[in-house]
């Protein structure tokens, strides 16, 4: 894990803040081991530090996917998985997050846990299929939801901070879900469907 770190801040040192900070991978972890999850889904896998992270705390049998649009940063993940011997249990897809999700409907995809950590215009788009992916008693993490502390201000008014304010209020509303917002990082928030 630290070694991919220090490879993404090599490789990639702007877009290097992507990556989670080691707390949230263990808390994903931790996330993992709480749901009993074999199955987890995984949108905006960047480097793979956090596929990695849910990897490691998953059964022989458990099997990570994560969707990413960029070739670059799936070869820096691949080689990592390989190295920690998790790589049968990843499966990547390259490609926009929307049409996987599509895609994964299309298969009867179920999972017990999800990770959204993609682009925030589409983040309700995201949620909504994601949910729909969900099992019951299933566990939904949504990365970056204060944004920078952008979603509690007036401004600016960008797509991906009004997208994050609507699934904010969204999600309070939502009775298929039980919802909190952990202070952790950029804040993470949580759903369990019910």
């Amino acid at each position: 894990m630290a070694a991919l770190r220090r490879e993404t801040e090599s490789q990639f040192p702007t877009a290097a803040k992507m990556l989670i900070p080691p707390e949230q991978a263990q808390l994903l972890r931790f996330l993992v081991h709480l749901v009993r999850a074999e199955r987890v889904l995984e949108l905006g896998t960047f480097t793979g530090y956090s596929a990695l992270a849910m990897a490691m705390a998953l059964p022989p049998t458990g099997r990570v996917v994560t969707c990413d649009r960029e070739p670059a940063f799936a070869a820096v993940a691949e080689g990592f998985w390989q190295q920690a011997g998790l790589r049968s249990q990843i499966e990547l897809r390259l490609g926009p997050a929307l049409a996987t999700l599509g895609a994964l409907r299309q298969e009867g995809a179920v999972f017990d846990l999800a990770f959204l950590d993609a682009d925030k215009v589409n983040i309700e788009a995201y949620y909504e299929q994601t949910l729909d992916l969900l099992r019951a008693g299933g566990l939904l993490a949504i990365d970056n939801v204060f944004l920078g502390g952008e979603v509690v201000r007036l401004q600016p008014e960008r797509p991906g901070v009004t997208a994050m304010r609507r699934l904010h209020a969204q999600m309070r509303q939502d009775e298929r879900v039980v919802t909190t917002v952990l202070p952790m990082a950029d804040g993470i928030a949580m759903a369990w469907k019910s």
